[in-house]
């Protein structure tokens, strides 16, 4: 069996792998020794990956370590199955490679334009079997609060259906915003990679993913499991 532990900015993933198929998968916000040591506790683990997009504590690796054989931590060392062509790649996100690796294993030699909307909302380009690089744009609830925070009277909210555009109000104006704001710009992406590239694939991702869906123009493949599946995809391949 393996563990994947994907260590994000607001919460970690920890999910179960036998093979290339998800046994199960928790998302937890504050991670503790405690938590974590009964998380691995009766599991017959052989292989483990960890990415993190900041300073894992202490306890996770010492108790990956003395627990199981095979532990991965994920960096631009790692190998790959695609060319990786970014100009500063240790200053590559971990998420964002593990992305662009579940993608290249559903879609292998494929164009595919990755848009992962989470914290961040980040659109990464997989040309073939080459990596390019991609852009990094605030997340929905980074630009709920970004208003709150650098105004003086916007108050703070959060994702809803319920709102009005053009905003009839400072409510729905802040809603029609920042949640249309967002789908313009993703529709936009969208639109030019998929005028450049004629046969191409577009996969979203991420914990806002599963609202954005529903909302955009074109037709796209959702993944809410390809960090996951992509990082179980590199565990393997490095094995």
């Amino acid at each position: 069996m393996n563990l994947i532990a994907d260590v994000g900015n607001t919460s970690t993933k920890l999910a179960f792998y036998k093979g290339s198929k998800k046994i199960s998968a928790d998302r937890i916000n504050d991670l503790s020794c405690e938590e974590f040591e009964n998380k691995l506790a009766d599991k017959r683990i052989k292989k483990v990956i960890v990415s993190s997009v900041k300073k894992l504590p202490h306890f996770v690796t010492d108790l990956l370590v003395s627990n199981i054989p095979v532990v991965h931590i994920l960096s631009h060392k790692s190998k790959l199955p695609f060319k990786n062509n970014y100009e500063t790649p240790h200053t590559l996100g971990t998420d964002r490679l593990a992305g662009i690796a579940g993608a290249y294993n559903m879609f292998p030699g494929e164009n595919i334009l990755v848009i992962d909307a989470g914290t961040a909302i980040t659109y990464d380009y997989l040309i073939g079997n080459k990596y390019i690089g991609g852009s990094i744009a605030p997340g929905l609830e980074m630009r709920f609060k970004a208003l709150h925070k650098y105004t003086g009277k916007l108050p703070l909210l959060s994702l809803t259906d319920e709102y009005i555009t053009p905003g009839n109000n400072t409510y729905n104006a802040i809603l029609s915003g920042v949640i249309n704001g967002s789908i313009y710009e993703i529709n936009e992406y969208i639109r030019t990679f998929e005028k450049k590239h004629k046969k191409s694939r577009v996969i979203l991702a991420g914990g806002d993913s599963g609202y954005l869906k529903k909302k955009l123009d074109d037709s796209v493949i959702w993944s809410p499991d390809l960090v996951l599946d992509g990082l179980n995809y590199i565990l393997e391949y490095n094995a």
